[in-house]
């Protein structure tokens, strides 16, 4: 098992701790020094307030900028997008953020994309969100073509490439490891059928997104990996299956130390390979003597 750490640049409430240069690479830092192996951050370029104010929403700082910081500062941790939604950008910006962040980093890119789901979001940066699902599939489809190196042609509903050339090349081969956000049946087929992992979440801290499906037990995930398994026999599919889940809920709903292992234990079992959790504090001190403390407990160092 793998542990990757939120990095707090949702705490836009206090700008001067949390989401200045020194603090990002400060927590990158502990987040090695700890054990964790990948850092992550979300995605919202244009959250709308209502959702702010009363849907427990956050503000967050571009990924590929923030996450540029953190690499800056670190030497191993695995730079992950939890999640970034392609759908929102031409595809051709977004393959040029995702090289340029894996060829600076050594190649240290993961990159965790989904369907994306805040209606407002996607009005505000004019993409069709009736049409998400079809955009998105679009996007990767564009975004893994130009990382090959290859002459792209394509053409969709607000671009026209004809024989896009992308240099220079990511250091990952053939592309940055790809995975799929989201609990959705739709999300894990995407992800067993194309890329090299699924970033669910677990539902119990979170509200729940239109469309997504519950994870509040192990049960949840134990079953989507069954129906992994069976799909992955059906399409062929022998390559393994990187699974990440976002896991603050259920972590949060035992009791104590023994049963967290318990808990992170049996999802091993389950196939989970990684875990992605946050670390709340009022300053940076706070949030990294958290994070060391979870390290003591459930990395071995």
């Amino acid at each position: 098992m793998r542990f990757a750490f939120e990095l707090p640049t949702f705490r836009v409430d206090r700008p001067d701790e949390f989401v200045t240069g020194e603090a990002v690479a400060e927590i990158a830092r502990g987040a090695q020094a700890c054990g964790f192996q990948g850092l992550h951050v979300s995605d919202h370029p244009a959250p709308d307030a209502r959702w702010l104010d009363h849907h427990g929403g956050h503000h967050a700082l571009d990924p590929f900028v923030a996450l540029s910081f953190a690499a800056a500062a670190t030497t191993s941790l695995k730079l992950m997008t939890n999640i970034y939604v392609a759908a929102y950008r031409n595809p051709f910006l977004g393959a040029k953020s995702i090289l340029s962040l894996d060829l600076l980093s050594g190649g240290r890119l993961i990159v965790g994309t989904g369907v994306g789901y805040l209606k407002p979001e996607f009005d505000a940066l004019g993409v069709d969100y009736s049409r998400r699902g079809a955009i998105f599939d679009d996007a990767l489809d564009v975004i893994v073509r130009s990382l090959s190196g290859d002459d792209v042609q394509a053409e969709g509903t607000t671009y026209r490439a004809r024989g896009v050339r992308m240099r220079p090349s990511p250091i990952s081969r053939p592309h940055p490891a790809i995975w799929i956000g989201g609990n959705s049946k739709a999300a894990l087929r995407r992800a067993v059928e194309r890329f090299q992992g699924w970033a669910p979440f677990d539902t119990m801290s979170v509200g729940l997104p239109p469309g997504a499906a519950a994870i509040s037990a192990v049960s949840d995930i134990e079953a989507g990996m069954a129906w992994a398994r069976t799909h992955s026999a059906k399409v062929g599919r022998t390559e393994p299956l990187d699974v990440c889940l976002s896991i603050d809920g259920l972590l949060e709903s035992c009791a104590s130390d023994d049963e967290r292992q318990d808990l992170v234990g049996r999802l091993e079992r389950a196939g989970v390979t990684w875990m992605a959790i946050r670390a709340t504090g009022e300053d940076r001190k706070e949030v990294i003597d958290r994070m060391r403390a979870f390290s003591a407990v459930f990395i071995p160092q």
